[in-house]
């Protein structure tokens, strides 16, 4: 009886698999994974941990046993709650830290079953070095066109109303997750919702395999770190570089839409408070008093007005200082109209 053994493939993949599958704990697939893969740990975390602290402390031998214990438990599990629906054409790549024992147990029973199965060469290290090499190159082969402008001008708006239109758009406050200023964590039920950093650069890698480099990118104008992850060294020198259309809304059409936008800030008042007090150190206690004192009284247009002159309108004009970039055109709008804006950019 011949039975088959899987096959071992490169990065990147010259064929698109039936499905993608990480083997490695939830842990290390919560801090990056290839985009698109699905999670079956052949150890759970718990059980690496306890696998490692045997190996330590104990034996190998003795780790290795209970090791393959819970690897074959769990492999078990997966095939009646996730494979036993799979035809015989299924072909899944499977892969793990290094290409090792992890992603080869699964492996090898999922070829034995019949199905053509690949195991990624080298794991998610070699996935890894390849997402940090493209980073490293891919974004300086593209030209950009900035979109710039004050807080609350509705650059994610317009961005949004380019990328219906067919425009080429980069989105980075959407992979990040995070609006890139103090207030723009976005969050739900008090956890932090970022991709970790190595995620980020996953996320972001996959956006530019998409564009084609005749086009232009449009992008919103950025610190080089958004929330808590960091934008790759060569698109930001591309960034800094790159002209900048400016958008210019009346002070108060800007407030009531950060008002609307923020209103996640406005229903949980005490995390504001707790995000504000960073800025204690630039602005001194009376100015922080003065804005607590306006959330207590939910008067939010005064408080964001304010915070808008004194701490995101000056932080603005510095931000322009460091970009190398010119201002080729400004575009002064009474409200959100994306078709004038569409208009003046002809």
């Amino acid at each position: 009886m011949n039975l088959k053994i899987p096959n071992f493939t490169n990065f990147p993949l010259l064929n698109p698999p039936s499905e993608i599958i990480d083997v490695r704990s939830e842990n290390e697939f919560n801090e990056d994974h290839i985009p698109g893969a699905i999670n079956l740990p052949v150890l759970h975390n718990e059980e690496r941990k306890k696998i490692g602290t045997i190996y330590k402390q104990i034996s190998p031998f003795e780790a290795k046993k209970l090791g393959a214990s819970l690897v074959f438990n769990n492999i078990s599990q997966h095939i009646h709650q996730h494979l036993l629906d799979k035809k015989p054409g299924y072909t899944p790549l499977i892969y793990c830290w290094r290409g090792g024992q992890r992603s080869q147990s699964l492996a090898v029973i999922l070829a034995q079953i019949g199905w053509d199965v690949m195991v990624l060469k080298g794991g998610y290290k070699t996935y890894r070095s390849y997402v940090c090499q493209q980073l490293a190159t891919l974004p300086l082969q593209f030209d950009y066109h900035m979109l710039c402008g004050l807080t609350g001008t509705g650059k994610t708006y317009f961005l949004q109303g380019l990328k219906q239109q067919g425009y080429q758009v980069l989105d980075l406050e959407k992979v990040a997750n995070h609006r890139g200023s103090l207030l723009g964590e976005r969050w739900k039920s008090d956890v932090k919702s970022q991709p970790s950093q190595k995620y980020f650069d996953s996320l972001l890698l996959q956006q530019f395999q998409k564009f084609h480099a005749e086009q232009p990118i449009w992008i919103e104008s950025e610190s080089y770190k958004i929330g808590n992850v960091y934008l790759p060294g060569s698109l930001w020198k591309k960034m800094k570089q790159s002209p900048c259309v400016e958008i210019q809304l009346p002070l108060e059409k800007r407030v009531n839409l950060l008002v609307e936008e923020y209103s996640y800030l406005i229903e949980n008042p005490e995390i504001l408070k707790d995000k504000l007090k960073y800025l204690k150190t630039y602005y001194g206690w009376n100015k922080l008093s003065q804005w607590y004192d306006w959330i207590a009284k939910k008067e939010w247009k005064q408080l964001v007005e304010d915070l808008l002159i004194t701490h995101y309108d000056p932080a603005y004009e510095r931000s322009l200082k460091q970009m190398s970039s010119k201002i080729i055109k400004t575009i002064d709008l009474s409200d959100l109209d994306l078709d004038y804006f569409l208009e003046s950019l002809s």
